[in-house]
């Protein structure tokens, strides 16, 4: 019999072309799943087989568990029962107990069988994936085998693949028998059908397919940084080249447009911009909202977002189509952009200038023009004016050394006193409030301030009520408000 089990491993591994290894262990898990029929559906056992003689022992196995965890006789045994047998044994540890070996012979081969085929299957499986991640191919080719619910079912060489029907380019009509390329977009390995999901409409598909028909990317002489799409309409990619003797933009487009061509073509139709990456923040957004000229920008690093400046003639292109371009120019880039004309950002300005002036006026006791001047000398906050090296304040002209040190003295005095206050008004803040995700101690004294002091008064208030208390942005204002009210939501899913 023990030849026999040899013999029938050694064939299975060189026909299904999986190791030996793999076999033994499905035909131990037959074994295992024969045997629990004999002794009980529920039980725990372990078949051993010896890969050299191929005989095999079998075991019934107990879970060593404490007493008060204790739920399945058939698979679970106390510790204090346990205890009894082997003094040393643990919690974790099992208690094995020898078991008659079951007849080869007489499990029904077809039933093993079937139990040995579906495990070498599941490794067959396993071993093309891992074939397939050795290659890192995010770049898949494939033939559409069959449509179901609206979702393609790609056949990859020896593999199926999954082009869900969220992840195809709008308005795209494909049909059987088509060839597609697709990005691998992730693996899911707990799916029964198809492991590898693609997608047509990822951002990362462009750069893939730009790094095929582009050889200089392959070589490292070009790289493709950034892209931002909107699937079948319109995208936009960043590339940068590490030799000055190429021209990255006229290389990615190609001769009379060829390289291009051959992606939007793949793209069913979607019209691609190609712009210079640059290191610098500014110059990246100035040139991703190309075709729009730029007249100015101001960079706000705290709120990671420019205030970008164009004439009037230029704004329409710098939006785009339904706001197409702009908000490609802000994924591509990573920044919020805030387009406006000069007018308006001379209005703004204006508006900012005044609200600086009235706090410093304020805040310092000093008049309009010592405000001003401080304005212009680029000074905008009292921390800045309390807390700027000293040199730097010497070298405005219309302030004596004197001057300088009373405006310093009192901006950081004022600093003082609101810090206190604002541990005082943190005092009555629940702790609820205080330890949310995204709250500082800032923030949560504005909320104190209007009334909100705990984790429920900042869930109770609208997105709009929450901006006009703090002054921040609404995507910050819809996330706090968010995350204030998960509890509630926790709440209902357990009474439901």
């Amino acid at each position: 019999m023990s030849r026999e089990i040899l013999l029938l491993v050694d064939v299975l591994a060189r026909e299904k072309n999986v190791t030996r290894e793999i076999v033994f262990g499905a035909l131990e898990l037959a074994l295992a799943s024969a045997t629990k029929k004999r002794v009980h559906d529920d039980a725990n056992v372990r078949v051993a087989v010896d890969r050299e003689t191929g005989d095999f022992e079998t075991f019934r196995r107990w879970e060593v568990v404490a007493d008060a965890d204790f739920l399945d006789e058939e698979q679970q045994v106390p510790l204090s029962e346990a205890q009894t047998q082997d003094p040393d044994v643990e919690v974790g540890d099992y208690l094995e107990e020898a078991l008659e070996p079951i007849d080869f012979g007489r499990i029904g081969a077809q039933a093993a069988k079937q139990v040995i085929l579906q495990k070498i299957r599941d490794a067959e499986r396993e071993q093309i994936l891992s074939d397939f991640l050795a290659r890192k191919e995010h770049l898949v080719s494939g033939t559409i085998k069959r449509m179901e619910r609206g979702n393609a079912i790609v056949e990859t060489g020896k593999m199926e693949a999954l082009l869900p029907r969220d992840q195809m380019i709008p308005r795209e009509n494909l049909r059987i028998g088509d060839r597609v390329k697709a990005f691998l977009l992730r693996i899911d390995r707990s799916a029964r059908g198809p492991q590898l999901i693609l997608s047509r409409t990822a951002p990362e598909f462009i750069i893939q397919l730009f790094a095929l028909e582009v050889p200089e990317v392959d070589d490292g002489l070009l790289e493709i940084k950034a892209a931002a799409r909107d699937p079948g309409m319109r995208a936009k990619i960043a590339v940068k080249s590490n030799d000055q003797r190429i021209d990255p933009i006229g290389t990615c487009v190609g001769m009379r447009g060829s390289r291009v061509t051959a992606v939007t073509n793949e793209l069913a139709g979607e019209r691609v911009d190609i712009v210079l990456w640059s290191a610098d923040p500014a110059q990246f957004v100035v040139g991703a909202l190309a075709p729009a000229e730029v007249s100015s920008i101001v960079v706000d690093e705290e709120r990671h977002s420019m205030d970008v400046v164009v004439d009037e003639q230029n704004l329409a292109i710098a939006i785009g189509r339904g706001g197409q371009n702009v908000r490609l120019a802000s994924e591509m880039t990573g920044w919020s952009i805030n387009l406006m004309t000069e007018e308006e950002s001379k209005t703004l300005v204006e508006a900012e200038a005044a609200a600086i002036r009235v706090l410093f006026m304020e805040k310092l006791d000093v008049d309009e023009e010592v405000a001003n001047i401080l304005i212009e000398e680029g000074f905008s906050t009292l921390e800045e004016v309390a807390y700027v090296p000293l040199h730097e304040m010497l070298e405005i002209e219309a302030f004596d050394e004197e001057t300088v040190q009373e405006l310093r003295e009192r901006a950081r005095n004022v600093l003082l006193t609101e810090a206190i206050a604002t541990e005082e008004t943190l005092a009555e803040v629940a702790d609820d409030l205080l330890s949310l995700d995204g709250m500082d101690k800032a923030l949560a004294g504005k909320l104190a301030g209007g009334g909100i002091k705990t984790r429920d008064d900042l869930a109770d208030l609208s997105v709009d009520e929450l901006v006009e208390i703090t002054a921040i942005d609404v995507p910050q204002a819809t996330q706090l408000i968010t995350t204030a009210r998960a509890h509630w939501f926790e709440q209902a899913g357990k009474e439901g």
